[in-house]
């Protein structure tokens, strides 16, 4: 893409575009053909969830597939109409409506503009490392939860009954309850799709199993009347583009829409950042966390003036142009044109595709998502992590996807704090045979050089860890056979230090000095020698004292008697 440097930084999807090769034509084009088949009755349905004219949900797709396509860092992300930004659209202007339900589709504009402005205000504060709090375990998590979720609300399409319940356990628990009121010839149509999903993407993992299964249950709708026999379509579709329109909002309607926006835009961020994250790790490439942030701000900006609603992205028709082998945003570009020739001439034809068919293929992707064998490498390698995971997904199951990233999060913080504050710490000797200085602990045989304690924290010194620190240095001490003559700290993992650690050296060296034990230092980089010194610390340890290797501190350990002769 050299040839591209004159494209702004904060255009990186153009890049992409410029750069295109046509080996990913066919996987973008199958993508974009399915995903447009799931997306319309998908939106539509969003639309009347967030309040508004079905057709709203159509119109509220289009803008964010052109914007995101040029300003998006994720190659895969399928920006638009989702669940939770449109219920929480709907919860933010319900206040406000009463009796008078004239103004619902300018105040739902407007919130996505407020939606799109915090986003790009977010954008240019670069408050895009907040996604750094979102660790692997956490995207393992969240993933899972977000494909609970995507089955739950399919049971009740692929069963042909309206289940009235909101959670995954309550539509669960509704859908048991209710097996005696499923309509046979719409479960059979589901279970069908659903075997030739599995057995075809076994059997031919390159083919456009999705697509293939929608063009079939269609053909089957239309061969043998399903429609006629109470299998559910997808029905007439409405006709229109949307139109440029300046929401007006009185003042007391737009301060009242601002703290709702502001939740609104970190649900919609938190979302877009962490199925971003995950596909891009699956696919092995990088997004950009702060970038993200301005595709999403003018998605809503474009949406809030095109009389659409506030959008995020969706995990599912994401995962479901994953399966078909999307490979950048071409196949929204094109799931757009298929949007606009439905909106404009095709409706007839998709109005045939059965609803428990599109249902099926949800599911199917959702099978995709639960990454059993992450959760086990999870598991091998530390409790913990696999114990965040866990917690993610029962935390986005059980609350919503917020709340439960938030607490997944904040147990993440707190682990790593335990782990700063709790550090792998090492006294260094010589082991027979063996090249080097070793932990002790590590090596059978291993012993110090007597009188020399070689003492190495593997963690930064903060007001978290520095008791821990003096206490297991005077462990380390204590623990010495020989008389401790000389105490040599290794700094090599000792990045950093606040003002409560250089109190805490300085009274472990004062300490030590007054039991005649040598304070020393080795391999003290330059950033920690410059805190040290402007600590006022460096210049009241002798400057003999300060060590580039441990050989070299060996070395005037073992000299120190002829030191003392020479003074």
């Amino acid at each position: 893409m050299n040839e591209h440097k004159a494209i702004p930084s904060w255009l990186p999807g153009l890049k992409w575009l410029l750069s295109y090769k046509r080996v990913w034509l066919r996987g973008d084009v199958l993508a974009g053909v399915t995903v447009a088949a799931y997306l319309i009755p998908q939106c539509m349905a969003y639309g009347e969830l967030a309040g508004v004219e079905p057709v709203a949900g159509l119109w509220a797709i289009l803008p964010p597939m052109i914007i995101y396509s040029l300003f998006g860092s994720s190659l895969q992300l399928s920006v638009g109409p989702e669940s939770t930004t449109a219920v929480m659209t709907a919860a933010a202007i319900a206040p406000l409506i009463g009796a008078n339900e004239s103004n619902y589709a300018i105040l739902a504009s407007f919130l996505a503009i407020i939606v799109g402005i915090a986003c790009i205000i977010g954008y240019f504060a670069r408050l895009g490392f907040l996604a750094d709090l979102l660790s692997k375990p956490i995207l393992i998590g969240y993933m899972a939860g977000v494909a609970l979720i995507m089955i739950g609300g399919q049971l009740g399409k692929i069963g042909g009954i309206d289940l009235e319940a909101n959670t995954v356990l309550g539509e669960v628990v509704e859908f048991l309850n209710r097996l005696p009121q499923i309509h046979f010839p719409t479960i059979i149509l589901a279970i069908l799709v659903l075997i030739f999903l599995f057995i075809v993407q076994r059997r031919f993992p390159t083919s456009p199993a999705p697509l293939l299964a929608v063009l079939l249950a269609t053909s089957a709708v239309v061969i043998f009347n399903l429609d006629e026999r109470g299998v559910a379509v997808i029905g007439d579709i409405p006709a229109g583009l949307p139109s440029f329109a300046l929401p007006k909002v009185s003042i007391r309607e737009m301060q009242q829409l601002i703290a709702s926006a502001i939740g609104i835009a970190i649900v919609g961020y938190s979302d877009n950042v962490l199925t971003g994250r995950a596909f891009a790790s699956r696919n092995r490439y990088k997004i950009d966390a702060n970038q993200e942030l301005l595709a999403l701000g003018a998605s809503n900006l474009a949406n809030g003036f095109m009389q659409g609603f506030p959008v995020s992205s969706s995990g599912s028709r994401t995962v479901i142009g994953d399966s078909l082998g999307s490979k950048t945003q071409v196949f929204s570009l094109v799931a757009l044109i298929v949007v606009v020739c439905v909106l404009l001439f095709l409706r007839p034809i998709l109005a045939q595709f059965p609803n428990a068919a599109l249902g099926a293929i949800v599911i199917y992707a959702a099978t995709k998502l639960i990454e059993i064998s992450e959760f086990r490498r999870l598991w091998g390698f530390r409790k913990s992590e696999f114990a965040l995971a866990a917690i993610a997904t029962v935390g986005v199951v059980l609350t919503d996807i917020l709340v439960g990233v938030a607490v997944a999060v904040g147990l993440s913080v707190i682990d790593l704090f335990a782990r700063l504050a709790r550090p792998h710490d090492a006294v260094l000797g010589e082991v027979t045979g063996l090249a080097g200085l070793h932990d002790i602990e590590d090596w059978k045989g291993a012993k110090t050089i007597p009188g020399l304690i070689l003492y190495r924290y593997d963690a930064p010194l903060c007001f978290a860890n520095a008791e821990n620190f003096k206490r297991r240095a005077w462990s380390a001490i204590e623990a010495e056979i020989n008389p401790v003559e000389w105490f040599v700290l290794d700094t090599e993992a000792i990045v950093e230090l606040d003002i409560t650690a250089v109190d805490m050296l300085e009274e472990l060296r004062h300490e030590l000095a007054s039991r005649g034990i040598t304070f020393a230092m080795t391999r003290v980089k330059q950033d920690l020698y410059a805190q040290l010194k402007r600590a006022s610390f460096i210049e009241k340890v002798d400057s003999d004292r300060i060590y580039p290797t441990l050989h070299t501190a060996i070395a005037a350990f073992k000299d120190r008697d002829r030191e003392k002769y020479v003074e």
